[in-house]
């Protein structure tokens, strides 16, 4: 797995709402944010359910990895998920230690396993 899920019992849009308040208490901001839905019918005239792409960033942690890794930016920010999925709604966010696999750098695996704690929290708290 690459992700850490859980079901949110109330709306998209609570969820989503409640994922950034979450975002905020562990020290992240939402550097972008896809509505995929949107984008889907707007370029492909196609339906899709409720789903968002939040990109977070804890500043703090960021600057750890770039001054660790130049080249870490190629997997910043840290995705989290909103979405809907046969009428139930879920938080979804990545698991960086998963994603620093691929990086042979062991500085980094202690910085994803801090971040990877706090996205939990995150997760945990909507």
């Amino acid at each position: 797995m690459y992700g850490y899920k859980k079901e949110f019992k109330g709306s998209f849009d609570e969820a989503c709402e409640r994922t950034v308040e979450e975002l905020k208490k562990e020290g992240f901001g939402v550097l972008t944010e896809i509505n995929v839905k949107e984008t889907l019918k707007k370029k492909l005239n196609k339906d899709f359910d409720n789903y968002k792409i939040l990109g977070a960033c804890n500043p703090a942690f960021a600057f750890k990895a770039l001054d660790a890794e130049k080249e870490i930016g190629l997997l910043m920010p840290c995705n989290v998920i909103v979405f809907e999925d046969k009428g139930k709604v879920f938080v979804s966010a990545v698991l960086p230690s998963k994603m620093m696999n691929a990086v042979e750098n062991k500085e980094l695996e202690k910085i994803a396993v801090e971040i990877e704690e706090k996205l939990k929290k995150v997760i945990n708290g909507v």
